[in-house]
């Protein structure tokens, strides 16, 4: 039986491609919700999951940084994905009969300039994807979708022009997730590596600030620092971090040490390798 990994969305979105890319010969399974692809890992009907976690123009995907710490899952390798729409139609449809535009809030915010020199109505969609499979089941010439390369092949559409996104640069980052077990130690992962970690400051003056300190001090990378509130109450702040280095090397080693004096909290997410995307832009930086 073949492995499995699980997405959020419909087959031909972002994530699916992404699942394709890193894992082509895993079979790509679509789930309707975030929680549906980590429950999906969790009981053992797939072995991971693709999950974006933040976009170069759009930030960070929300929920996110609060199911993961909560999924008990483990991050074991993140993948970067250029992020590129096509304007598709039905057969024979024109972008000058075409009235509307289907998609994701997101993919509707990058695409803004096709949209107003075609003079588009913007009409959201739950996926980028499904706008594609909707724009096929209404069989409307008026109505076109904003989606994947990957969705035209799908479901029979037409493009009616490629590469519409106003950023060329546009990549999301996305996280790979499996059942949780013993983090790889540095010798069974000797490159580059990624050290993910969530952590909760103690409610003193100047906490985040001593907390971040360790990592300045001994020259860590720190890549990703995002707060957010747990619970209903205001005053209790996580952090979810992204560090250049692995908890064996001496100066996150010595960082984490310190990390501990300041905070109640802290769990390590995932340790695991760079992705090439990663290395080669901090080559060319």
């Amino acid at each position: 039986m073949a492995q499995k990994i699980a997405y959020q969305g419909e087959p031909g979105a972002n994530s699916n491609i992404a699942c394709m890319q890193m894992f082509p010969q895993l079979d790509s399974v679509p789930c309707a919700s975030f929680e549906d692809a980590f429950e999906l890992v969790s009981s053992g009907e797939a072995e991971l999951a693709m999950i974006p976690i933040e976009n170069s123009i759009a930030g960070r995907v929300a929920d996110i940084h609060i199911l993961l710490p909560q999924s008990h899952l483990q991050i074991v390798g993140e993948f970067f994905l250029p992020i590129h729409f096509d304007l598709l139609g039905i057969p024979g449809s024109t972008i000058e009969a075409a009235t509307e535009v289907h998609s994701h809030i997101h993919a509707l915010g990058q695409c803004r300039r096709l949209i107003r020199e075609a003079g588009l109505r913007p009409v959201i969609a739950g996926d980028t994807a499904g706008s594609a499979r909707e724009v096929r089941e209404w069989n409307d010439p008026t109505k076109l979708s904003l989606a994947p390369p990957l969705a035209a092949e799908i479901y029979g559409l037409e493009v009616l022009a490629s590469r519409v996104e106003d950023d060329p640069s546009n990549t999301t980052r996305f996280v790979v997730l499996a059942r949780e077990k013993e983090l790889p130690t540095r010798e069974e992962l000797p490159g580059p590596a990624v050290t993910s970690f969530v952590f909760r400051v103690r409610n003193v003056p100047s906490a985040l600030f001593k907390a971040l300190g360790g990592f300045a001090t001994n020259g860590v990378n720190m890549t990703r620092l995002e707060s957010y509130m747990v619970g209903d109450e205001f005053a209790a702040t996580m952090f979810m971090v992204d560090v250049e280095g692995h908890p064996e090397d001496l100066p996150l080693r010595l960082a984490l040490e310190e990390l501990d004096f300041f905070t109640t909290e802290v769990r390590i997410l995932g340790v695991y390798p760079a992705a090439e995307f990663r290395t080669a832009q901090t080559v060319t930086a």
